[in-house]
């Protein structure tokens, strides 16, 4: 039975620390985080993780990403995935949904996999890449969870689409072994995915875990065929090239808001309508009276918020 290999896993983990998502301090007063993406950003981890451990230890959120992202990349600190685990975990209680991805990811890679299928799934909710290609892979080989063909395609069609190269990769193998019956489910899978992503949904494809000892069924007889249809020669993928680091985004302030609603759910329909359009940066939704704005960012500067717009409107950068 034709597997595939997890290809340049790595290279989906190297995603810089978020900036933290708190309220602005006074201007006397250090903000810890961002004073830790700041140091990152010069190339000083060490400084990075001293101004991060204390925030995480104290139950700041985004520090505990931060350091989880530290241990996973050997930044500051002795890569140590079992470290980049626990941060994440902690992260992830305290509902910081972009940990979520990176935590199914690292308990997928420390062989939890039953553990890593919940998380995955809530990433993939959100459209997360890196989640899709994992859990495509673990539903086409049955790794942790019950085998699925189509809707391993309909993952692997959307991590693809969104560029990820390993996803590539995946994909034209799914190619060259799979059904055309099942293809063409995973496309119709896919479809329905990206229409409910695009009428701001949240689709959660249900996913069955494997069980330990779950009986085998009975073999199923099939109909002979006229002439046997050539098996496939297996081919494994190439192992992707890990890329390096991206440095950090740097915080000067500066979000662009894309509107002002009345209904919070509203403000969250828009951010799924309009996330993939602003890569690498996450929404926030503030409450102003009985209005909850939708911001998003960091941005360095004024002029890179306004650049971001592009065909976005209304989209107006806003200083933090």
């Amino acid at each position: 039975m034709k597997s595939l290999w997890i290809a340049g896993l790595a290279s989906v983990l190297l995603v810089a620390p978020a900036a933290a998502q708190r309220r602005p301090a006074p201007a006397a007063q250090e903000d810890p985080v961002k004073a830790g993406v700041d140091a990152y950003d010069r190339g000083d981890y060490r400084t990075a993780i001293d101004k991060w451990r204390p925030e995480a230890e104290r139950g700041n959120a985004d520090a505990q990403f931060n350091m989880g992202q530290a241990y996973k990349l050997g930044r500051g600190v002795a890569a140590d995935s079992k470290q980049a685990e626990a941060w994440y975990r902690k992260a992830v209680l305290q509902g910081h949904e972009q940990a979520e991805g990176y935590y199914g990811v690292t308990l997928f890679e420390n062989g939890k996999r039953t553990e890593a299928v919940q998380w995955l799934q809530r990433a993939v909710s959100r459209d997360d890449a890196r989640a899709q290609y994992i859990l495509g892979i673990m539903l086409f080989n049955g790794d942790g969870v019950q085998k699925d063909w189509p809707r391993a395609y309909a993952l692997m069609v959307r991590a693809s689409a969104a560029g990820l190269d390993p996803a590539v990769k995946a994909r034209a193998q799914m190619d060259q072994f799979m059904p055309l019956d099942d293809r063409q489910k995973g496309l119709a899978l896919s479809r329905k995915y990206e229409e409910e992503f695009r009428n701001g949904g949240r689709p959660l494809p249900p996913v069955e875990v494997a069980e330990i000892n779950r009986p085998s069924p009975p073999p199923m007889t099939r109909p002979a065929e006229s002439a046997p249809r050539p098996k496939p020669r297996p081919v494994q993928p190439a192992p992707a090239p890990v890329a390096a680091a991206p440095a950090p985004v740097r915080d000067g302030g500066w979000r662009v808001q894309l509107g002002a609603f009345g209904d919070p759910g509203n403000a969250r329909k828009l951010w799924a309508q309009v996330g993939g359009r602003f890569p690498g940066r996450q929404p926030y939704f503030v409450k102003t009276g009985a209005l909850t704005r939708l911001l998003v960012g960091p941005y360095a500067s004024r002029a890179a918020a306004a650049g971001a717009c592009g065909s976005v409107r209304p989209c107006v950068p806003v200083g933090r």
